[in-house]
């Protein structure tokens, strides 16, 4: 890393011109960002936009060859111990912990972090607990489904009471039902003061969970103007029992639709915010529309990275 250093403020991450190549191959090619405390932030982008690779970076394992980065105020070049100490990194694989049951690898990783034996093993009861897992506590991890591994990730990440908290794809695998434990538990750290930087292909499952998104392209952070993104049109479809009223009445209201399908003559409009979609159904009621369904196409993350990468083209 730059031996240039700045003063930092605040207890989150912030990264400052990161740059890693494998020989030629460019992986992160100049990538500037912060994700305050307090706060869940997505980072997004396509396959090889760099997104594992910074991780790996952040959590101290893969050196930059460029820039800098702060965890909690320290710098990552300088003071790496005290910034691993504060972060806790899921990977995207579980990794090779087979042979061994669920506790003594949570136990072990307690103890890594340096917890004494007792603490390790209060941490390794909660953790069990918080994932759902606690009826595998003495059962080798070899019997785990996918999810199931996914969730002992996430509390290995954990097991050291973290400020900092680094996912790679940390729903993967996971049934419906463990997505929504997911989404509660990560917005309930995030109450309690943690940084959390989570990263996903499907932006579905971060529309729920991130105050704030960091956008990747080829390795390099892409900028986004709040002020642009405010007035990103979002797909809303729209159903009703009579077609020909409901065309009619968005014909009335100016606003351009597309037919989705000729059997249900269900259309599809564009709207700035949730606000006009519910003014949009007030005046449907007052026009006596046999309005009956009204649905978001596509998340907000995902119009906005689409409008990005149109801007880009």
């Amino acid at each position: 890393m730059s031996e240039k250093s700045e003063p930092v403020l605040g207890p989150g991450i912030r990264a400052i011109g990161l740059r890693r190549f494998f020989g030629l191959v460019p992986a992160v090619v100049n990538i500037s960002f912060e994700a305050p405390a307090g706060a869940v932030t997505g980072l997004i982008g396509p396959n090889g936009s760099g997104k594992t690779t910074l991780l790996l970076m952040l959590a101290g394992l893969l050196q930059p060859d460029a820039g800098q980065a702060w965890m909690g105020g320290f710098d990552l070049g300088k003071e790496p111990k005290s910034a691993r100490a504060i972060t806790g990194w899921m990977p995207d694989t579980f990794g090779t912990w087979d042979a061994l049951t669920c506790s003594e690898i949570l136990s072990f990783f307690g103890r890594a972090y340096g917890l004494s034996k007792q603490i390790a093993q209060e941490r390794t009861e909660a953790l069990l607990a918080t994932v759902y897992l606690s009826e595998f506590t003495n059962s080798p991890a070899r019997v785990l489904s996918r999810g199931q591994k996914q969730r002992l990730g996430l509390a290995r990440a954990l097991v050291h009471n973290p400020q900092i908290l680094l996912l790679d794809e940390p729903a993967s695998g996971l049934d419906p039902r463990s997505r929504v434990e997911l989404r509660d538990l990560l917005r309930n750290l995030a109450s309690l003061g943690k940084t959390i930087l989570i990263s996903s292909h499907v932006l579905s499952e971060l529309d729920e969970i991130v105050d704030h998104s960091v956008f990747l392209s080829a390795g390099q952070t892409v900028e986004v103007n709040t002020s642009t993104t405010a007035t990103i049109q979002r797909g809303w479809r729209l159903g009703a029992l009579d077609k020909t009223t409901l065309t009619q009445f968005l014909d009335s209201q100016k606003l351009a639709w597309k037919l989705v399908s000729t059997q249900t003559g269900e259309v599809t409009v564009a709207l700035p915010s949730t606000e006009a979609a519910a003014e949009l159904v007030h005046q449907a009621i007052k026009a006596k529309v046999p309005l009956h369904t009204i649905a978001p196409v596509s998340g907000r993350l995902e119009e906005a990275y689409l409008a990005l990468n149109e801007e880009r083209l």
